[in-house]
């Protein structure tokens, strides 16, 4: 009797199992995306370093009050020279100032950051020279005007399929000899475009760009991840004592790492992965109510009816869910579809499925059989 109402009543059971292949679908989809967006993010961190640490001056925001700018002035070439003649948790250290503006070579012009960095830069942030080669100590010494750049700089300012290296480009008026071509890293998960980048000794930014003594930050390479916590107090107590700062003092400056990071941008999409399933499932159990609410049959035929319809709808559903998001990933999108979301998604379907059809089915076994031929 149950196979015949679900074969009688074709439009109502295909709507009542669509809002469970909606249901599970979006359920599935959502979680690969949130998944997937997820790991992609990571693995673009981790491509930087899991052992990056990063010191910025100024202490930690604190509801969102504005710091004093004398507060951020905070790193200085003392600071950075002790902490590579001090260093024993940490393998390579950069102080490192920024400065924006326009590169130009003859009529072409783009816009840029120039960071002024140490030799050991690249190391920390696993850059590759892919032409030419790098600045050397001497470089840093003089403050040499020579540069490194990005693909995106040389196809800006000088086209496809022309040697930059040795050629001049002019940074704020300052004329810069392009000694490097850095290999291409793309487009991170922000959109920002890695390769429209000009580092330089950060001496000559220093010194003829920025015309600062302070650094914007100093970041360092633990000598392993596991021992970034044991860098990160080698590096506070260095800090702490150049900047003679008493017991009951705040840090006039912050250090993060890497692993920090992940764990935040984790967090933040686990959060939005959740914001997203609930969303996804308050749809499902609104659908999946219209599921046996129409006229009164006996419990147990109302129930199989329900428990096919669940099934079946909810086997489709996860078939389309995985497809789909197989599909996302062939346009670039970040898509992984962890197991658990299939059974969980499953499950959650069936069993609002099943509790949807058992309560009505309850209510019409105990109605009066005539009031029930009546309403039928």
């Amino acid at each position: 009797m149950s196979l015949r109402a679900v074969a009688n009543n074709k439009m109502r059971s295909f709507l009542s199992m669509l809002g469970i292949i909606i249901g599970v679908a979006a359920v599935i989809i959502m979680m690969s995306i949130g998944q997937g967006s997820k790991e992609s993010i990571r693995a673009e961190l981790s491509t930087m370093g899991t052992n990056l640490l990063t010191i910025r001056p100024g202490a930690d925001m604190r509801g969102g009050v504005r710091q004093d700018p004398s507060s951020m002035q905070t790193l200085k070439m003392a600071d950075y020279e002790r902490i590579v003649r001090e260093k024993k948790f940490v393998t390579k250290v950069s102080p490192e100032v920024t400065a924006s503006g326009q590169a130009i070579y003859g009529n072409n012009n783009t816009n840029s950051t120039m960071y002024g960095e140490s030799v050991d830069y690249l190391d920390i942030k696993q850059w590759a020279v892919e032409e030419g080669e790098c600045f050397t100590e001497e470089d840093i010494k003089k403050a040499a005007k020579v540069v490194v750049v990005g693909t995106t700089i040389v196809k800006e300012l000088f086209g496809e399929n022309v040697d930059p290296i040795g050629k001049t480009i002019r940074f704020k008026s300052i004329p810069m000899r392009i000694v490097g071509v850095l290999k291409s890293k793309g487009y991170n998960s922000w959109g920002m475009d890695q390769d429209n980048v000009i580092i330089a000794p950060y001496t000559t930014v220093m010194k003829r760009i920025a015309a600062q003594t302070y650094f914007s930050s100093i970041v360092c390479s633990a000598v392993t991840e596991e021992l970034s916590d044991a860098a990160i107090e080698e590096l506070t107590q260095i800090l702490r004592d150049n900047h003679k700062l008493k017991d009951d003092a705040d840090d006039d400056f912050t250090i993060r790492s890497q692993a920090e990071m992940m764990e935040t941008m984790s967090s933040t999409m686990d959060t939005v992965t959740i914001i997203l399933v609930v969303a996804a499932a308050f749809s499902e159990i609104g659908l999946r109510m219209a599921v046996g609410a129409t006229g009164p049959v006996i419990s147990l035929q109302f129930l199989i009816e329900s428990v096919l319809i669940s099934f079946t709808g909810g086997l489709i559903g996860v078939l389309v869910g995985v497809g789909a998001s197989t599909f996302l990933s062939t346009f670039g999108m970040p898509s992984s579809v962890p197991a658990w979301s299939i059974y969980v998604s499953f499950l959650v379907c069936v069993f609002i499925g099943v509790l949807f059809g058992y309560i009505p089915a309850q209510k019409a076994a105990n109605m009066d059989p005539i009031e029930a031929i009546r309403h039928e």
